[in-house]
């Protein structure tokens, strides 16, 4: 299920850019480009958001039970300071 939503967010996603090329392309108006820009970002920010939500009950919760979490520990401290920017 993950797996799939993930990829459906990702997929509206890439219609949305083909969108937004289209409508630069066409010149049309910049405050409606960017909207579509913003849209694009929020289901991006979605599909993420599932793929992290996945790793954290997987990948790092496996590495909590065998005692070698640091790494992952560390991946995820890494992934937070970029979404904060």
């Amino acid at each position: 299920m993950d797996r799939e939503e993930a990829i459906k967010y990702l997929k509206t996603a890439k219609g949305q850019i083909d969108g937004i090329i289209k409508m630069i392309e066409e010149g049309r108006y910049c405050i409606d480009i960017s909207n579509q820009i913003l849209a694009a970002q929020s289901i991006l920010k979605k599909a993420n958001m599932i793929i992290l939500k996945k790793h954290l009950n997987t990948c790092v919760r496996l590495a909590f039970i065998e005692n070698n979490a640091e790494e992952k520990i560390e991946e995820i401290i890494e992934i937070i300071e970029k979404l904060s920017r």
